[in-house]
């Protein structure tokens, strides 16, 4: 995990800061892009950075042009008086493709990234090119008893204890001030223990969505399972010529946990042939 957290990153293209609703939000470009397909924005997890993806990014660069960024209060992103919400993030990430003038993008994000990346298809669908949410629910409840329970306990009087963890050991590396460590447990905490159901939202969605969660993850695979028949997959046996195959994706990736998903070689295996399709 710790290697997921800090490893260096392929060499830049360029990084920068885009003033955004009150923010500077950090951003960073590698690869190159070819042809009209537009860029993949790609959103950590909770505490984390865009240095989560460095183990992914060369199998996902090859061709494409990757923008990774640090949310509110994460990483290099200074944090402002604001709560943390999916809905203020989405809406963060719109008005940065329109900074870096990108009509449409495709998304990919990690677990409190998946919520933000969701929550921008939801917010500006016409944005949303292709969806990729990895280990994240539709609705709160989806989420294991303890899972929850966890996240309630969080905030804080725990930022201390957990100053031992390569989560703060990443933030500490490059954050602009890191005395605001307690106030990013808190905020991330107050979010995540807020209920939610985008059930009815998600199964709108008109993009090509692709689903991935482990099959020891921090909620049941069924809860994907059900999102991805909403969308219309598993109804009906595709042909010979693929021909109805959907457009939505599937993937359960066995032996994999929602703490090592990102270092499952299964992702990028998963993840590109859904982005090149």
């Amino acid at each position: 995990m710790t290697d997921v957290l800090s490893a260096p990153f392929l060499a830049l293209a360029r990084s920068g800061y885009a003033p955004v609703n009150g923010l500077q939000l950090y951003y960073e470009i590698h690869g190159e892009g070819l042809g009209s397909a537009p860029p993949l924005i790609l959103l950590h997890g909770g505490f984390g950075t865009a240095g989560m993806f460095a183990g992914v990014l060369p199998a996902l660069t090859p061709g494409r042009q990757v923008i990774a960024v640090d949310l509110q209060a994460h990483g290099r992103t200074a944090d402002i008086d604001r709560p943390l919400r999916f809905e203020a993030l989405a809406d963060d990430l719109a008005a940065l493709a329109a900074h870096l003038n990108s009509p449409q993008v495709d998304l990919m994000g990690y677990s409190f990234g998946g919520g933000v990346a969701l929550m921008t298809a939801i917010r500006h669908p016409d944005l949303v090119r292709k969806l990729v949410v990895v280990s994240f629910p539709v609705s709160s409840d989806a989420w294991y008893p303890e899972v929850r329970a966890g996240m309630a306990q969080m905030g804080a009087q725990a930022a201390e204890g957990m100053k031992a963890s390569p989560m703060y050991a990443a933030y500490a590396q490059v954050a602009p001030r890191i005395q605001d460590w307690p106030l990013l447990v808190t905020k991330l905490s107050q979010l995540m223990g807020l209920d939610y159901d985008w059930t009815a939202q998600a199964a709108a969605l008109t993009m090509p969505v692709c689903i991935v969660v482990g099959d020891a993850d921090l909620f049941g695979p069924q809860h994907a399972a059900g999102w991805f028949v909403r969308l219309g997959g598993g109804q009906k046996d595709p042909g010979w010529d693929r021909a109805a195959l959907p457009a939505t994706r599937l993937a359960v990736l066995p032996g994999t946990t929602h703490y090592d998903i990102l270092v499952s070689p299964l992702l990028c295996a998963a993840v590109t042939p859904f982005l090149d399709a």
